[in-house]
């Protein structure tokens, strides 16, 4: 049986969509089609528009047409005074707010694409005029447009695919896992993101590893060095698979050279800090790695900055690598 999925854009940039359309290894297309998905209607994919768009959505509340995911991208703008007519979908009259309040209520599942769509994101930063707030969540706090108890015609609450943008890879399995019934509330974090990506950090598999080991930092965003140290990045704290299946096949934010900013989590876009400056405290970086005491972290530090090799002393602070590792015989004692 097919997966019929209704997607809503909100108030957002739109990138998710444009990251899912990044799918490789194989397309897009072929793997809606491997694991029978079908897109009933998606603004900026299918060739139904006006009217034709109306009526597949009067068709998903009426139950002629099986709604079985809703997925929305995007902030939901609730102003002004909560009427939600900041944002109204056209040739509807009717707020997009409304839209998704009764078509997830009869959607078997509701899926919230990237971190606007999740908790507010981007789209509810600094003063908020729009009044914008996730579907399950406002900012960390559970709530949003669908109230803290929603649950679907399922049982489960709104399924988290936070990211900014969110990766293609997310969204098609956790989609397939759907289709197959094997997504329930245990397979989802306490922040209700599915845990085959949330249960990894961003830091593993992450290519400055070594120089993280050794406390061997980047200065500069130009430097191959760790950018934890100075520059901002909490990758040793973000949930994410970034790393382990890259973009594209090979890119991620700290291969690229820019440090994590944890996009995943609700509130990262207001961190009140430069994203490229790493608060301390006596020198100590505020947010240690996920579970490591402050006593052990100095300790090990130290230890670490003791010990480092002089080629990754020297990288580190290089747009390059400038003292390649000695070769020798791995055989030798």
């Amino acid at each position: 049986m097919t997966l019929n999925v209704l997607w809503l854009q909100s108030a957002g940039c739109g990138g998710c969509t444009m990251s899912l359309l990044c799918a490789e290894n194989p397309g897009l297309p072929e793997q809606l089609e491997l694991f029978g998905i079908r897109i009933l209607w998606h603004p900026a994919l299918s060739l139904e528009t006006g009217a034709e768009a109306r009526a597949i959505m009067g068709r998903c509340l009426s139950g002629d047409e099986r709604l079985d995911v809703l997925c929305v991208e995007g902030a939901i703008a609730r102003g002004p005074n909560g009427t939600g007519r900041f944002h109204v979908m056209a040739g509807t009259g009717k707020p997009m707010l409304d839209w998704v309040r009764e078509l997830g209520a009869v959607a078997r599942d509701v899926v919230a694409i990237g971190s606007c769509a999740a908790w507010g994101g981007v789209t509810a930063a600094g003063p908020n005029v729009t009044d914008a707030a996730g579907l399950q969540y406002e900012g960390a706090h559970e709530g949003g447009v669908l109230g803290a108890g929603f649950r679907s015609a399922s049982g489960l609450p709104v399924v988290n695919v936070a990211g900014c943008p969110t990766h293609p890879g997310w969204i098609i399995e956790t989609l397939a896992l759907l289709a197959e019934g094997g997504l329930a509330e245990g397979d989802l974090d306490p922040l209700r993101r599915p845990r085959f990506y949330a249960d990894h950090l961003v830091h593993h598999g992450c290519s400055r590893n070594e120089y993280y080991e050794y406390k061997a930092s980047a200065e500069e965003l130009s430097d191959v060095g760790c950018m934890m140290e100075h520059l901002g990045c909490i990758g040793t704290q973000a949930h994410g698979d970034c790393n382990i299946r890259p973009w594209n096949g090979s890119g991620s934010c700290t291969s690229g050279g820019y440090p994590c900013i944890n996009c995943t989590a609700p509130e990262f876009e207001e961190p009140g800090r430069s994203f490229t400056e790493t608060p301390k405290l006596a020198g100590v970086p505020v947010g240690l790695p996920t579970d490591m005491p402050k006593a052990w972290f100095i300790a090990l530090a130290s230890l670490s900055k003791a010990a480092t090799p002089d080629r990754l002393r020297k990288n580190a602070t290089s747009d390059r690598i400038v003292t390649p590792p000695r070769a020798r015989d791995a055989n030798r004692r």
